[in-house]
């Protein structure tokens, strides 16, 4: 079955960027001029999903505003002749996004159940925010593919350093084969030591609608929340859930110092800012900052 449908989280609180997340949702916070769910959303596009639900919270009306029409804002671009600036500002309006708020903030997991009735009875993805991943090859994409192959819920990898495994969801392989892998058990968060293996989900997901079934039990899970990870357990027992190994490079903005290498690193990559940054980190770094 063809996945059309996606889910995107995006009802958290953005504590790590406060203040700036006081009055801004965290995922308009922007990397160089770009928000950051652009890239999510532009990710879920060029992977062929067709409809995207975006779970929100209070005072997130911004992402709603960012992928509507602006009428005052494209003819003003028309009048002065920046059809440059016109096109990219139709990048993020072309788009057909559906929006539904997640009233509590009770974890991952109860934002997913929030968009149980959009999904329906058919296979969906789930495209973390925190998580944006670089490659010629969509990384859904290769997810979907692999989906095509099983016709089970695969679920997006990479390795971690053993130091950082508690800060994710990891994985106990079971088999492997071209980086696909059978998974024995999912755990959320392990305590620093316990990993079963250095795999970490890495917020890309293919779910079957049961997955419905154990999120609706509204377990609560590490950190007090309900969590997805949990559920995935879960529906494994009943299903095969498999784990793929994706090729691209992963970008965290989830924290703030890899927030500001991200920005870095795109900008490096435009050639409009390279040659100036550059300098400009030059510049830097003959300066003495620590006095």
């Amino acid at each position: 079955m063809k996945i059309k449908k996606a889910i995107i989280p995006a009802a958290g609180l953005g504590t790590r960027f406060l203040p700036a997340t006081k009055a801004m949702p965290k995922e308009m916070l922007p990397i160089v001029d770009r928000p950051t769910i652009e890239y999510i959303v532009k990710e879920a596009v060029d992977s062929g999903i067709e409809d995207i639900i975006i779970v929100t919270g209070k005072g997130k009306r911004a992402i709603e505003d960012h992928f509507d029409y602006s009428f005052e804002l494209e003819e003003n671009l028309k009048r002065k002749g920046k059809y440059d600036l016109l096109d990219e500002i139709h990048k993020s309006s072309n788009v057909d996004i559906h929006y539904i708020r997640q009233k509590e903030a009770k974890g991952l997991g109860h934002a997913i159940w929030s968009a149980r009735k959009f999904i329906g009875n058919e296979p969906f993805a789930v495209l973390l925010g925190d998580d944006i991943i670089k490659n010629e090859t969509p990384c859904l994409r290769q997810l979907m593919d692999r989906f095509d192959e099983v016709e089970q819920s695969v679920i997006g990898v990479q390795q971690v350093p053993e130091s950082e495994t508690h800060r994710y969801g990891v994985i106990s392989p079971l088999t492997e084969e071209n980086k696909l892998y059978q998974v024995e058990r999912f755990v959320e968060k392990p305590p620093q030591g316990t990993a079963p293996s250095n795999l970490a989900i890495i917020g890309r997901y293919l779910l079957t609608p049961q997955i419905f079934d154990f999120l609706a039990e509204q377990q609560i899970g590490a950190g007090g929340e309900i969590q997805l990870t949990d559920a995935i357990e879960k529906l494994n027992k009943v299903q095969k859930v498999y784990a793929y190994e994706f090729e691209g490079k992963r970008y965290d903005v989830g924290e703030k110092f890899d927030f500001i290498k991200t920005t870095v690193e795109f900008a490096l990559q435009r050639d409009d800012l390279r040659d100036q940054l550059m300098d400009y980190l030059v510049e830097l770094h003959q300066k003495d900052y620590r006095l």
